[in-house]
């Protein structure tokens, strides 16, 4: 009987460790700035960070600060891949965009032949829409899963 409930615990904890995902996520950033100063990016995060050791909880009875310093937080292990900006000197290029479009598409392409499977993706363009806007991106988050 104890090799049986031991083999089933086995079992029900291979499962659970086989279910088990990991997340990872790319990042475009394309540049709006008109003539074509800005600069377009993919970019690949090739190091790992842990969100406990940057995460502190609040309370009425404790206020204590985590030790980790802002710094401690920056990767400077990426992969950056160019892209090419939205505009240049004479407007838009949509010439740009369609090689932009490419380029990502390479990417992701290699991403799923790596075990990935794309799972959500969110954009959104920062502007300051004024008269006199001048600057700006849009970005777009590729949040991949699989099992690990």
């Amino acid at each position: 009987m104890k090799k049986i409930t031991f083999l089933a615990c086995l079992v029900f904890l291979t499962y659970l460790d086989a279910n088990a995902q990991q997340f990872k996520v790319i990042t475009s950033v394309e540049s709006i700035v008109p003539s074509g100063i800005g600069r377009s990016r993919i970019i690949d995060a090739q190091e790992e960070k842990d969100f406990e050791s940057y995460t502190t909880e609040q309370t009425d009875e404790d206020n204590t600060r985590n030790k980790s310093k802002r710094g401690d937080i920056r990767v400077k292990n990426f992969e950056e891949t160019k892209l090419l900006n939205f505009y240049n000197i004479t407007g838009i290029r949509f010439q740009n965009i369609a090689a932009n479009d490419a380029v990502i598409s390479s990417k992701l392409s290699a991403m799923t032949a790596d075990g990935w499977e794309l799972a959500f993706v969110t954009s959104a363009v920062e502007a300051d829409a004024g008269d006199k806007d001048g600057q700006g991106i849009f970005i777009t988050r590729y949040i991949f899963k699989r099992d690990e």
